[in-house]
């Protein structure tokens, strides 16, 4: 064999060799898409996604003993009122919650946010008929017509709140709403913010989806914010509690809708039937 021919050998079986060990171009990952309604993509046109960002790995801690539900950490958390009327960042007036058709009225009016027109977590201008502590998450349990078909799979509690197809079994559940060393309790009154569909967050392990309010997640009654001390635009961790788990505070004293004010009034009328006469012969 000729130098050449064998030098031509030697170099194909070395290419040969090297395409052994050759590591294969990683193929190229086409993004995850996330779906949104027609109502999510227009709230969220032309927005700028440059939201308070967090790692999705912090956002649930585990339940401490004798905690059902885990913290939903780092959630952007915004102001609302009972009574707000439509913004730029709120397309949707506040007369009427999700569950309530007369929010306001029954609420006994504006529940006005100037901190100027408050004092002890509640407007200087009347006394509210609720829990003036209340709090709105993007879900709700009603359809049209009874309750959405996932309600009874995805709402923990769904069975043992159940008062049939008229009644919300999310409506006045008590939320720990926490920022920095303060924690204040509040009952669950209405749906938003933009959304109210979205149970993989509220009940499961998702992040808020983007909108106008930097991806807010959580809604607060100017009350909550007093207490915690909050900015109109804010980051708090919440989770849910049971009733069992709420202390004395603030939020137990107002409210004909308030579990602790019905509580009480049951205490109160079961005290006084044990303290009436039995009816029996007066013995002298």
């Amino acid at each position: 064999m000729k130098p050449g021919r064998i030098t031509h050998a030697i170099a194909l079986l070395l290419s040969s060799i090297s395409s052994l060990f050759a590591h294969p171009a990683p193929s190229k990952t086409e993004p995850a898409k996330t779906k949104f309604n027609k109502k999510s993509d227009k709230l969220s046109e032309g927005l700028s996604l440059d939201p308070i960002s967090f790692s999705p790995r912090n956002f649930l801690a585990p339940p401490e003993p004798g905690q059902r539900y885990p913290w939903k950490k780092s959630i952007v958390t915004t102001v609302f009122w009972i009574g707000e009327q439509p913004s730029g960042n709120n397309p949707v007036p506040n007369r009427a919650s999700s569950w309530d058709k007369n929010w306001t009225k029954n609420y006994g009016g504006f529940d006005d946010p100037n901190p100027a027109h408050r004092s002890n977590y509640v407007p200087v201008k009347f006394t509210p008929r609720q829990n003036p502590f209340y709090c709105a998450l993007p879900y709700s349990d009603k359809a049209t017509t009874g309750h959405r078909p996932e309600a009874p799979r995805v709402v923990p509690w769904f069975k043992e709140a159940y008062q049939g197809p008229a009644v919300s079994t999310c409506k006045g559940r008590w939320v720990a709403i926490r920022k920095g060393n303060r924690t204040v309790y509040a009952q669950w009154e209405d749906a938003g913010p933009f959304r109210t569909d979205h149970w993989q967050y509220v009940f499961g392990n998702e992040r808020p989806k983007p909108n106008l309010n930097k991806g807010a997640g959580l809604d607060v009654s100017p009350a909550v914010r007093d207490y915690l001390g909050m900015n109109p635009t804010d980051v708090t961790d919440w989770r849910f509690v049971e009733f069992s788990e709420v202390p004395r505070g603030p939020w137990s004293t107002l409210g004909e809708n308030n579990t602790f004010v019905i509580s009480d009034r049951k205490k109160g009328a079961a005290l006084a039937e044990a303290a009436k006469p039995s009816g029996g012969p007066i013995v002298r």
